[in-house]
């Protein structure tokens, strides 16, 4: 399993004790807003990118209310701005050069450049243009479980190649299985009819290659990484740098 993915999951693990509250639930509801617009639906039924927002929102505990009005927003319905929202990508590097990929959804482009640019420079990285990182990643459907043992793991590794899975891997406990976009349902539902624990499942930006880094970079690329999805107007931020099992263990008992 990558780097990138083991920090995408224990950020997930890490939930909303991680993030302050409200700010989760803005950047749900950003999600919500923009899988309704881009799904052409208000039913999660008809939607399935909106179907995964909406099971994230509920595994953060995100009210109904909240899910219902962000839902309005997004059909046009609300009547608070949601038509302002726009939806950007920005690239750069981290300390030790690993590519850092991330997807913002804001009302003031020129703000969030601004607080991206600084971000990266206090974190001793650096902003890209437009085109330098992207090419290295690909838009995936990742489904990441919880695996008891070995045995259980091969069994539902040869389930989920057998449903339209790209890439299976197994690794200290957690299985990643990686499909197409349009698989994703298929692979996901074929996994839960086994009763397999998962932990996320969610359309994704997976590196096609990763840099290993040392201790030191490590360290400061995570922290960069930490402070970029706490910008506001960050929703979600990728890298294909790949970690030390230690520095990942220490990063996780220390957050």
């Amino acid at each position: 399993m990558s780097g990138h993915s083991k920090w995408s999951t224990i950020k997930h693990q890490k939930g909303a004790a991680d993030v302050k509250r409200g700010t989760l639930f803005t950047k749900l509801s950003r999600d919500i807003v923009l899988a309704v617009r881009q799904g052409g639906s208000g039913d999660p039924d008809t939607n399935f990118r909106l179907r995964l927002t909406i099971d994230k929102a509920r595994t953060s505990n995100m009210p109904q209310d909240n899910i219902i009005r962000a839902i309005k927003r997004g059909s046009g319905e609300g009547g608070d701005g949601a038509e302002s929202l726009e939806e950007l990508f920005y690239e750069g590097y981290g300390p030790g050069g690993g590519a850092i990929l991330l997807h913002a959804v804001t009302s003031n482009r020129n703000r969030s450049a601004a607080e991206v640019r600084s971000t990266f420079s206090r974190g001793g990285g650096n902003l890209g243009e437009s085109g330098c990182v992207a090419w290295n990643f690909e838009n995936m459907g990742v489904i990441t479980l919880e695996i008891a043992d070995e045995e259980k793991g091969e069994e539902l590794t040869l389930l989920a190649i057998d449903a339209g899975a790209e890439d299976v891997t197994l690794e200290d406990g957690m299985l990643e299985v990686h499909t197409t976009p349009d698989k994703l349902l298929e692979v996901q539902t074929a996994l839960e009819d086994v009763g397999a624990v998962q932990v996320t499942s969610e359309i994704s930006m997976v590196p096609k290659s990763t840099v290993v880094l040392g201790a030191d970079e490590a360290e400061r690329t995570l922290k960069l990484l930490d402070s970029l999805e706490d910008l506001d107007d960050i929703q979600k931020a990728y890298t294909n740098a790949d970690f030390p099992a230690d520095v990942l263990e220490r990063y996780q008992a220390n957050s």
